[in-house]
C-alpha cells in the first residue's frame, strides 16, 4: 500500500484535545502522507484546532456534520454514548467526501503511534473490514463479556460493498442503542463488532501485535528496543493505546504528574519504553496549546496526596 493512500478521522472534544493532538503529530512523524479529518465536539475544540493550522487535517464542526437522526438521539445521551454514536457516522461522511480514497480509517484520540501502519494494511490486504482484538491478559479474559472480543481504537473500511455494507449496519445499530451497560453486555459501539468475522464477508481480524498494544495486554507480551525501535515480542510496535492516562491536577510539583492507567501495574521498562516518550510530547502540546490559549483549563483530573501515594506504590505514576 502506498502511504498517500491514508486517510484517517477521528473525533474529541476540550477533555481529549491534548490525546488528539498528540495522535495527529505521531502521524506526521510516522506517515508520509496521509489527511486526517477531526470531528470537533464543542467549539472551544474546533476553535483552538482552527487558530492552530494543523498540517494535513479537515476540521469537521458538530453542526455541519449532524443530521437529523443525529440530533435526535443526541437528546437522550451522555456525552460518552454520543461520541460513540458519531463513529460510524464519521467514517461514513468522510467515505462520501474522499471519494477518492480506497479506505478510511477511524481513529481513536488517545491513540500514539511510533511506527509507519502500513503493516496493518498489509494485513488487510484486498479485504474490505480490519478490526483489532483486545487481546486480554489472562487475568482479564472475562473483560470480553462486558467490553467486547474487538477494540474500535481503529477500524478499517474499504470503501466497496461490503466494507459499506458492515459500516451502514453498525451505523443504524449505534443509532437505535449506544449505552454503557455492563450487566447487560451493552459497550458503547464496542460490542457490536463481536460478530463481524461472521455476519460480514471480507473481514480481517489482526494478527499483528504491534497494532492495539493496551494497558489490557502489554502484560502478554516482551518489550524491547532495538536501533531506537520499540518492538512487540518479535513485532514493531505501531501504535499504542493510551486508554485511561490521566493528566493531572495538583499543585504539589512543578511539572503536572501523569498517572499511566489506574487499575493496571506496569514495570520500568514498560513505562521508560511507552509512556514516557507520550508525556513528553503532551507535555510540548500544552506549552503549544497554552501560548494560542492561556485560558484554557480542560482535559485534567485531580491528583490527591492518597492517590499519589497508591500510584506510586503501584508504578504508575510518571513524573518526568
Amino acid at each position: 500500500m502506498d502511504n498517500t493512500d491514508y486517510t484517517f478521522c477521528t473525533l474529541f472534544d476540550k477533555n481529549y484535545l491534548y490525546k488528539g493532538l498528540a495522535l495527529h503529530q505521531s502521524l506526521l512523524a510516522r506517515c508520509k502522507a496521509f489527511i486526517l479529518w477531526i470531528l470537533c465536539m464543542d467549539e472551544v475544540t474546533f476553535s483552538i484546532l482552527e487558530k492552530m493550522g494543523l498540517e494535513n487535517v479537515k476540521l469537521l464542526t458538530v453542526e455541519d456534520f449532524e443530521d437529523e437522526n443525529l440530533r435526535k438521539v443526541k437528546q437522550e445521551r451522555t456525552v460518552a454514548e454520543y461520541c460513540w454514536t458519531c463513529t460510524a457516522p464519521l467514517i461514513e461522511y468522510v467515505m462520501q467526501e474522499e471519494t477518492g480514497a480506497s479506505h478510511i480509517t477511524y481513529l481513536d484520540a488517545d491513540l500514539f503511534f511510533y511506527n509507519d501502519p502500513k503493516s496493518i494494511y498489509d494485513e488487510l490486504g484486498g479485504n474490505s473490514i480490519l478490526i483489532i482484538p483486545h487481546r486480554y491478559s489472562p487475568g482479564r479474559l472475562a473483560w470480553e463479556k462486558t467490553s467486547g472480543i474487538y477494540n474500535v481504537s481503529m477500524v478499517i473500511f474499504r470503501s466497496d460493498t461490503y466494507g459499506r455494507e458492515c459500516l451502514s449496519w453498525w451505523k443504524e445499530k449505534t443509532l437505535e442503542e449506544c449505552r454503557l451497560d455492563p450487566g447487560a453486555g451493552k459497550c458503547g459501539d464496542q460490542k457490536y463488532l463481536d460478530d463481524w468475522p461472521v455476519r460480514f464477508r471480507n473481514v480481517v481480524v489482526l494478527r499483528h501485535k504491534g497494532g492495539g498494544l493496551a494497558p489490557w495486554n502489554i502484560t502478554n507480551y516482551q518489550l524491547s528496543q532495538i536501533k531506537g525501535q520499540v518492538y512487540v515480542d518479535a513485532d514493531e510496535l505501531i501504535f499504542y493505546h493510551f486508554h485511561s492516562l490521566q493528566i493531572t491536577n495538583c499543585g504539589l510539583f512543578p511539572q503536572r504528574p501523569f498517572v499511566a492507567a489506574r487499575g493496571y501495574q506496569f514495570t520500568r521498562k514498560q513505562l521508560a519504553l511507552i509512556y514516557v516518550p507520550y508525556v513528553y510530547a503532551l507535555r510540548r502540546i500544552i506549552s503549544d496549546v497554552k501560548r494560542i490559549s492561556p485560558g484554557f483549563d480542560w482535559g485534567y483530573n485531580r491528583l490527591s496526596w492518597q492517590d499519589f501515594i497508591r500510584d506510586r506504590r503501584d508504578n504508575n505514576l510518571l513524573l518526568v
